[in-house]
């Protein structure tokens, strides 16, 4: 596989993770409701941060060196991640 495919493959999966969260966090119901997107935009960025947090808990899962600091700074990101999912549906 060339250098140029592969990196075009790469930058698509981002994409798709970038459409897929903002999907999911609600994109549709500004433009039914004429509303503001900022709420789409903030729950992107959540649900990123927790992606981050899970993908850093499956590195310390599969690696051998840095198991602490995996752990340790995934679990943060998914607790931050939680945080503003309740701060911003006013739980807190």
């Amino acid at each position: 596989m060339s250098n140029i495919s592969s990196k075009a493959l790469a930058s698509f999966k981002y994409v798709y993770l970038a459409i897929f969260f903002a999907l999911l966090s609600g994109f549709f119901h500004p433009l039914i409701t004429n509303t503001s997107f900022d709420i789409v935009i903030i729950g992107s960025l959540v649900l990123s941060v927790g992606l981050a947090g899970g993908i850093l808990l499956y590195k310390a899962a599969t690696s051998d060196t840095k198991k602490e600091i995996f752990f340790a700074s995934g679990f943060v990101l998914i607790g931050i991640s939680i945080y503003y999912i309740f701060e911003y549906a006013g739980k807190f």
